[in-house]
């Protein structure tokens, strides 16, 4: 076999956990073999080259081999080089990804959890009546 479709060859080369992940990502275009836009039924053989984007990581790989079986990483991994370009921009986003905060964690306000909700509460001159413009003026 020196062909096979770039949707098996993603899923055994374990780019996708599934085939139908692979085949959705290649029609939304973050597929590309030797530069061109691809169908999931496209064929890819050794020497091609694969642009692909697994979440915000884009990788361009190298075919080394084709396998219709997906099997241990290891083995997996033997499928494909990575060029040193894509491992260079891997690392550097990497690295930027650390060295950006977590949005969520600059958060001063929010939603009140139930201890602050219990404090609110209980706080002196806060009644229920009091918080409503529509109270029943007892």
């Amino acid at each position: 076999m020196d062909k096979l479709r770039i949707d098996k060859w993603l899923w055994a080369a374990r780019f996708y956990k599934t085939r139908s992940l692979a085949v959705e990502e290649i029609d939304k275009g973050r597929v590309m073999i030797n530069e061109q836009g691809a169908k999931p039924s496209r064929e890819v053989k050794a020497g091609d080259t694969v642009a692909l984007r697994q979440g915000v990581v884009r990788r361009t790989v190298t075919v080394l081999g084709i396998s219709s079986q997906r099997g241990p990483a290891p083995v997996a991994q033997q499928l494909y080089e990575e060029t040193a370009e894509s491992l260079a921009l891997r690392a550097l986003a990497a690295e930027q990804r650390q060295l950006n905060i977590e949005p969520a964690s600059t958060l001063a306000h929010g939603r009140p959890t139930k201890r602050d909700r219990r404090s609110l509460d209980s706080a002196p001159g806060t009644d229920w009546d009091s918080r409503w413009s529509a109270s029943t003026g007892k």
